[in-house]
């Protein structure tokens, strides 16, 4: 299984922006798929995940109430709809998957960078 992140760019602070994951490759069945940021010299940022099968989401505080994971199993993506965006959300974006039985994210999509000009 590959993942394949999509969607990145510049905006405005105060505006939208929305990811894409593709899962492509041989049968696609996780658990969890999650979002995750990283901005040079930090660790990387747990944002959000989706239950595959049920859809129940968990997200970070930093944003809780305007990050909303959304996924289509039948197109086998996910996404991370993103509004009201500020300078701080500036980072590398990636969707990562995690199967039944993991603890931990194991399938890393590339990375996509959203960059939030003031």
């Amino acid at each position: 299984v590959q993942l394949q992140a999509s969607g990145g760019g510049l905006v405005q602070a105060g505006g939208s922006l929305r990811l894409s994951c593709v899962a492509s490759g041989s049968t696609f069945s996780p658990m969890l798929m999650g979002w995750f940021r990283q901005t040079p010299g930090k660790d990387r940022e747990f944002i959000g995940s989706i239950s595959w099968n049920m859809g129940g989401t968990d997200y970070a505080d930093s944003v809780k109430g305007r990050f909303t994971i959304s996924k289509d199993n039948a197109k086998n993506t996910v996404y991370l709809q993103m509004n009201s965006l500020k300078p701080e959300d500036t980072a590398v974006y990636y969707c990562a998957s995690r199967r039944f039985g993991r603890s931990a994210f194991e399938k890393w999509g590339q990375g996509t960078l959203v960059t939030v000009s003031s």
